[in-house]
């Protein structure tokens, strides 16, 4: 079965870097990291063999089940790691040491996102200092269904949304002091499409 043949993006783009012109943040976007037979394959293999979960979190006094499945990883090393969470995957691993390769950051954990469909998102937030420090810095990988990835500045009102297509390979880095002075989300859509697996690559630093 082929994966996606409405992302052109394999060969029409190249696979270097964009780097984003905008304060306050460090945002770039590799358009094709990953090569159409990865993505499928990395695509089909983790939506078919991830523990995905159902995430429940408080909110305006009440708790609400997040619209996306989840899954957590990270390093058994790392300082309070639950040592009954799954090992890294050798596709996951792959996955990790091309982005650490590309980006020159090393990553401890990494937090997989499903959106099964239009009706999945995430609204607007930043990325909490808790657990992983202040201008944390995120590497998202994206395999599926193109989805609109949007920022807003926190602060400026004249500074325009910024809307990005994260494509099926893609690889967004967030760096700098991006999430102390912008808010990003992914908006839901009434099309009819298909799943989307975003890959968060973080580097963990709990205080204990």
């Amino acid at each position: 079965m082929t994966l996606f043949n409405d992302t052109e993006i394999f060969t029409s783009v190249s696979s270097g870097k964009k780097v984003f012109d905008l304060p306050d943040t460090k945002l770039m976007l590799y358009d094709n990291l990953f090569t159409k037979d990865e993505s499928d394959y990395y695509y089909t293999t983790l939506l078919n063999t991830t523990p995905w979960q159902e995430y429940a979190m408080e909110m305006y006094d009440k708790t609400v089940t997040v619209p996306r499945m989840i899954s957590w990883y990270e390093d058994r090393d790392n300082s309070g790691a639950d040592g009954t969470k799954p090992d890294w995957t050798t596709e996951l691993q792959s996955i990790r040491e091309r982005v650490e390769k590309v980006t020159e950051f090393k990553f401890n954990s990494v937090l997989l996102n499903l959106y099964r469909n239009g009706k999945d998102g995430v609204s607007w937030h930043s990325d909490r200092e808790q657990n992983f420090g202040k201008d944390a810095i995120i590497a998202s990988v994206s395999f599926g269904e193109t989805r609109m990835f949007r920022l807003r500045h926190k602060f400026r009102k004249d500074i325009a949304q910024v809307e990005i297509p994260l494509h099926h390979g893609s690889l967004l880095l967030m760096a700098g002091t991006t999430q102390s002075f912008w808010q990003h989300q992914v908006p839901k859509t009434a099309k009819d499409i298909l799943p989307r697996i975003n890959l968060t690559f973080r580097q963990i630093k709990r205080q204990l």
